[in-house]
């Protein structure tokens, strides 16, 4: 812990700009009660009593009232940071929260007190032992969900569903480890480790367990992030109208001149609580257009960048040398569907295909949807198709939300287990390599809740946050 983590410190913990109700949080630091105290003095003319609600005028240093609302004040050890913490909860007006604010500064400057960084308050609870480190990055994530769903699984993350978890496999990796490292240490016992201990059966189930953890982590992560959708077809296959459709609004021009967008269009939509970032852009052709041209430069980044390709072509025509050569040209890696748009021309009905493509019999296929984006026919075939290759589940409603830095650490954890699995089917000789992996998964399934985990982490996690928080 660092010397100003212990600072007294102050910030406004509403959201900026105009409100019925506005906060002033403090968390008294190292300078403890009689700081707190004194400064609730200095503040509201009176004494507070724990854990109740007290209406309150809010004082200026000559005595004059600023503002009338509640104060609330937590003793340590019970309050969000772990520290003495009192709030003044009044108007919710930017002026009249400024002026609260410098108020607090100004009584608090014998104290050290000083305005808090981003994400200050849930890092003092992470330190204090209040949070763990996944705990506190839901905090954030609760507050930036973009869907209920995404919202109700960091809800579960901030209750500890998925530190449970990670302790779980932290315990079990741990007791493990004892038994490899007893039979380590008493080499002379001529006991096969490997049968009495059943340590294949309980490595096993270890990494069933983390397979569990990863799934339901994976699922977490799509709530958070979504996918980067980007539409993309030569021009006047119906990309806009396309956008129309999954968003459910008239967001982008549609006519039946060629070329009609020229910069990309942007939108984020719901499917079954997944954020989908849907990403018109310009329709790919040779031209000498200018504006055109940088338009379908801007096209070519945002496919480099898509987690989807869904490529327009026009159903009457189908797959065209000129379709060909856009499809020559998308990253590899990156899924593409084949959209057939206006099928309602053609009389074919709305589908879902998957054709085989590439060489004869190498098992390579692509899924093509047909559909009217004008009409809504086949619209939700496509919807569905999306999830398929999100990887979503029916049964992901119970997951918790996760972040990158979380599948990062369970698939590091995951290798270090398959290694030590590699190292049991072995001779007595990979023990110390058994037990070295243990430790290197059980290092990397604790930096997700902050057993582990390095000051330079902390401070990018914790700088994301809104200020007061």
């Amino acid at each position: 812990m660092l010397a100003t983590d212990t600072d007294p410190i102050v910030a406004i913990a509403t959201a900026p700009g105009r409100g019925g109700i506005g906060v002033v949080r403090v968390s008294a630091g190292r300078a403890g009660a009689a700081a707190a105290e004194a400064l609730m003095q200095a503040l509201t003319g009176q004494t507070l009593s724990a854990r109740h609600a007290s209406y309150v005028p809010f004082l200026d240093g000559a005595g004059t009232v600023l503002d009338r609302g509640i104060a609330l004040y937590f003793p340590a050890p019970h309050s969000y940071t772990g520290e003495h913490v009192f709030e003044l909860q009044g108007h919710g007006g930017p002026i009249v929260l400024q002026l609260v604010l410098q108020r607090c500064i100004e009584a608090g400057r014998a104290f050290g007190l000083r305005l808090a960084e981003p994400g200050e308050f849930t890092r003092r609870a992470f330190l204090n032992d209040k949070l763990d480190l996944a705990q506190a990055e839901a905090v954030a994530d609760l507050i930036e969900a973009s869907t209920e769903a995404a919202a109700r699984s960091a809800g579960r993350s901030l209750d500890g569903a998925f530190s449970r978890d990670i302790h779980a496999l932290v315990d079990d990796v741990v007791t493990l480890r004892m038994l490899v490292e007893a039979t380590l240490d008493f080499p002379e016992e001529e006991i096969d480790f490997l049968e009495a201990a059943d340590a294949r059966g309980k490595l096993s189930n270890i990494r069933a367990q983390l397979d569990h953890v990863l799934s339901e982590a994976r699922q977490g992560a799509l709530l958070r992030e979504g996918l980067a959708v980007v539409l993309a077809g030569q021009p006047n296959v119906g990309k806009s109208s396309l956008l129309n459709a999954l968003a459910g609004a008239e967001l982008a021009i549609v006519t039946p001149v060629a070329g009609t967008t020229r910069d990309k269009i942007s939108q984020t939509i719901q499917i079954e609580g997944i954020p989908l970032h849907v990403i018109d852009t310009a329709g790919l052709r040779d031209t000498e257009d200018e504006v055109e041209k940088i338009g379908i430069e801007r096209t070519w980044s945002e496919i480099g960048r898509a987690d989807v390709v869904l490529h327009l072509l026009d159903a009457r025509t189908g797959m065209t040398a000129e379709d060909e050569a856009i499809a020559a040209r998308f990253p590899a890696g990156v899924p593409v569907v084949r959209v057939l748009n206006k099928t309602d021309l053609t009389g074919v009905a709305p589908e879902v295909a998957r054709r085989p493509v590439g060489q004869a019999g190498d098992g390579a296929e692509v899924c093509e949807v047909r559909l009217s984006a004008k009409q809504g026919d086949g619209v939700a075939l496509l919807r569905a198709e999306l999830l398929r290759i999100a990887g979503w589940q029916a049964h992901a409603q119970s997951v918790y939300l996760a972040r990158e830095r979380h599948l990062i650490a369970l698939r590091t954890a995951r290798e270090h287990l398959a290694q030590a699995a590699a190292h049991a089917d072995q001779n007595a000789q990979a023990l110390d390599l058994f037990a070295e992996e243990l430790r290197l998964a059980q290092e990397s399934l604790n930096s997700i809740t902050g057993e582990f985990t390095s000051d330079d982490l902390l401070g990018v996690i914790f700088s994301r946050f809104c200020i007061g928080k």
